[in-house]
């Protein structure tokens, strides 16, 4: 029989099977780190979608404080344009009452 014989050498099956633990042990390592990877990218992603729900609504309140601010300065402007309508009809109204006391008057000094 010979001395090397796998029963004779306790380590016989020992040198077999350490490739392979070692292979599992840095698979599984590989394994979890793919896990490990995998959460923090998913736990990235879960805060990005956190932080943009927030963005999207101080976007939205930013968006109805200026739409609400640019109804008002419309109504201001129709305010102010009925207002400078009223004056214009008033200058109009003055200028003829103006121009008919002058006509008057001239007719009343080539008269005399």
């Amino acid at each position: 029989m010979c001395s090397f014989s796998s029963k004779n050498n306790p380590f016989g099956s020992l040198g077999l099977t350490l490739p392979l633990l070692y292979s599992s042990k840095r698979n599984h390592k590989h394994l979890r780190l793919s896990m490990l990877y995998r959460r923090r990218a998913q736990l990235k992603e879960a805060r990005e979608r956190k932080r943009m729900i927030v963005v999207k609504a101080e976007i939205e309140m930013k968006n109805l404080k200026l739409y609400m601010e640019n109804q008002n300065m419309i109504e201001e402007n129709e305010k102010l344009r009925k207002q400078a309508m009223l004056l214009h009809k008033e200058n109009q109204t003055l200028l003829s009452q103006l121009q008919k006391k002058l006509s008057d008057q001239n007719n009343n000094n080539t008269k005399n």
